[in-house]
């Protein structure tokens, strides 16, 4: 085995840079809890500009963004509509049940994308029969279908259908900025349709911790209550919301080298024979690819990678999935290229 991992199961995985870790350690702390954390505020006043929202609100993960989000906008018993692979639905824990006390109506669409007819088609009648349907959940880039991004387009028919229908509309905006600099459309662009969106700092960003909900003033009001209540209320978290800061301001134009990184992958790994993979999903920083044909099980795979220093993740079925990020070089990914030629060949 390699001494060093090549670690392409998640842009999660990013370390702090020495730059980032110095800027944290300078950071000016206080009482979150207080409003008193002048790195948090400013933070968060960063945050509701760059989205073009009144306010915004840290929060230690993207999961309780979305479910703060989905709290604020509904009433237990309430429905919410997203696209079948929609990540709450999946790879939040149950949350959606569990904390909300909300049902899911799943729609299909191409590659985590649904259009407008879909959401008229998933109201549910005014009828006591039925959930009421309160809110459209939209993610963007989509995760589980590729790191997919939604045309502007496409994003304001949705809104403006779910407006028509009285339906609220939520972003969950993990990797948006991957989404803003593949489409060149700026944060505002993309947010100003919705009545609430947040974005993650952990990811391609490379900030150790947290994201941000945005929307308006009342709604934050709102958000912070349910962050008391879900236990997401911090202290002195300056030190890691310097972080953020210091991603927001460094990190963002360089998510390309990302994109460029995975498009080498994918078309290293395109002329394969024993992998299937669609290349016109690879969009941003996410490959998926089936290795069915290679007649091994996903795990054995990635056990054969990782012995070559390497190492991806597996979703369902045949599918892997890799995903590139600011501690992954160009060289890195031809060797990521050369150990799945060895795998197959063997």
């Amino acid at each position: 085995m390699n001494n060093k991992l090549i670690d392409l199961s998640s842009d999660t995985v990013t370390q702090p840079s020495d730059e980032m870790r110095a800027y944290m350690c300078k950071a000016s702390v206080g009482d979150l809890q207080k409003g008193e954390d002048p790195t948090v505020n400013e933070l968060e006043e960063t945050v509701a500009d760059l989205l073009g929202k009144e306010a915004a609100v840290y929060l230690p993960s993207g999961t309780m963004c979305n479910q703060i989000a989905f709290k604020v906008h509904t009433n237990p018993g309430d429905e919410i509509i997203m696209h079948q692979e929609s990540h709450p639905a999946h790879l939040e824990g149950g949350a959606i049940s569990a904390l909300c006390n909300l049902s899911v109506y799943l729609v299909p669409g191409v590659r985590g994308i649904f259009n407008s007819s879909a959401v008229t088609e998933a109201l549910r009648p005014n009828d006591v029969l039925y959930p009421r349907s309160r809110l459209v959940f939209i993610e963007n880039t989509h995760n589980l279908c590729g790191g997919t991004i939604w045309p502007l387009e496409n994003i304001k028919a949705v809104v403006a259908e779910a407006s028509k229908l009285g339906l609220a509309c939520h972003m969950d905006g993990s990797r948006l900025l991957n989404a803003c600099i593949a489409a060149d459309l700026t944060p505002k662009e993309y947010c100003m349709p919705f009545d609430s969106c947040m974005i993650a700092f952990s990811k391609g960003l490379g900030a150790p911790v947290g994201s941000a909900l945005a929307g308006s003033k009342a709604f934050i009001e709102d958000a912070l209550h349910w962050r008391r209540a879900f236990g997401g209320a911090m202290r002195q978290a300056g030190i890691v919301a310097a972080g953020a800061l210091y991603a927001l301001r460094n990190n963002v134009q360089r998510l390309k080298d990302d994109h460029d990184n995975a498009k080498r992958l994918a078309n290293g790994l395109c002329g394969m024979t024993k992998i299937d993979i669609d290349m016109d999903s690879i969009q941003t920083n996410i490959v998926v690819f089936n290795i069915a044909k290679s007649g091994m099980q996903p795990s054995q795979f990635n056990q054969e990678l990782i012995k070559r220093g390497v190492r991806m993740s597996s979703y369902r079925g045949n599918v892997m999935r890799a995903v590139t990020h600011l501690d992954v070089t160009t060289s890195d990914i031809d060797t990521a290229i050369n150990a799945v030629h060895d795998i197959l060949a063997e």
